[in-house]
């Protein structure tokens, strides 16, 4: 099964690539020529053709633009970019259920703890398909999975920073939003749980764009994961890791205390029975 993966992540690019050459070629153009007129390093447009790198789109928009190829290009990029990024997230996935230290970062409640009806209400969010119910059970069932890697023994020393946006925005009605309150409050008393929120009057921070995941497993090393808008990023560069970690350090220094956590999680949660006992 592993080799069918890399053999379409592999495809994915090459096809792209091929498709790169072959537009150049018709052009009559040199990999010199193509440099000079976009402006684009000449080996680095020949690694996008050897299928060794992945451009970010607006390359590909440049080169549609410069082929009047329509949107080719980055048609072949969006099947080749998520590919890529099923890859990463599954590489990811398997470093975090053997992680011995876990810092998260994110802006929404974090996966690992959602309650089960919190987690299908953001899932099925984002389904409009006939077939989505099965789908979406199918990513519960994931998510509710991940979360045993708490309870492994010897568990995970686990860090997680919630922006509040999460705690003020709830993505849940009535009970469920109860619910997943009060698993926060209880989660945030386990012994290898510390959790901390970045309130708004911090100000504006470096990480308002997604979340971010440093693990660390037991022989030392270290990988980040980044998150944005639909797209995430493994990064297992050393000095690249280093920088996350001083950037996730930055944040920290810009949160509430875990016991100072606790008790706006707790006044939160008051707020929120005390609107619904009068709504």
């Amino acid at each position: 099964m592993a080799e069918t993966v890399d053999g379409e992540r592999e495809s994915g690019r090459a096809v792209l690539g091929r498709t790169l050459k072959f537009l150049r070629e018709k052009a009559g153009k040199s990999l010199g020529q193509l440099a000079d007129d976009t402006g684009y390093d000449k080996s680095y447009l020949s690694r996008l053709e050897s299928g060794e790198r992945l451009s970010k789109v607006t390359v590909m928009e440049d080169l549609d633009g410069y082929y009047g190829a329509g949107d080719l290009l980055v048609r072949h990029w969006r099947a080749a970019r998520l590919v890529a990024f099923k890859d990463q997230y599954k590489r990811f996935m398997e470093l975090e259920a053997t992680a011995r230290i876990m810092w998260k970062f994110t802006l929404g409640i974090p996966g690992l703890l959602q309650t089960e009806d919190f987690a299908r209400g953001v899932l099925s969010g984002a389904q409009t398909t006939a077939d989505g119910d099965e789908a979406v059970e199918e990513q519960v069932a994931a998510r509710l999975g991940r979360q045993y890697l708490l309870r492994r023994k010897p568990g995970p020393d686990v860090r997680v920073i919630v922006d509040e946006f999460a705690l003020r925005r709830p993505a849940a009605q009535g009970k469920t939003w109860h619910d997943q309150l009060l698993h926060l409050e209880v989660a945030a008393m386990w012994p290898n749980v510390a959790l901390q929120v970045l309130p708004f009057s911090a100000g504006a921070h470096h990480h308002m764009n997604g979340s971010l995941t440093l693990l660390w497993q037991g022989d030392g090393s270290a990988v980040a994961y980044t998150e944005g808008n639909s797209s995430g990023l493994l990064v297992e560069d050393p000095d690249e890791v280093l920088r996350q970690r001083l950037s996730y350090d930055r944040l920290r220094d810009l949160a509430l205390s875990p016991s100072d956590s606790l008790t706006f999680i707790r006044d939160v949660l008051e707020e929120h029975r005390h609107h619904d006992a009068h709504a």
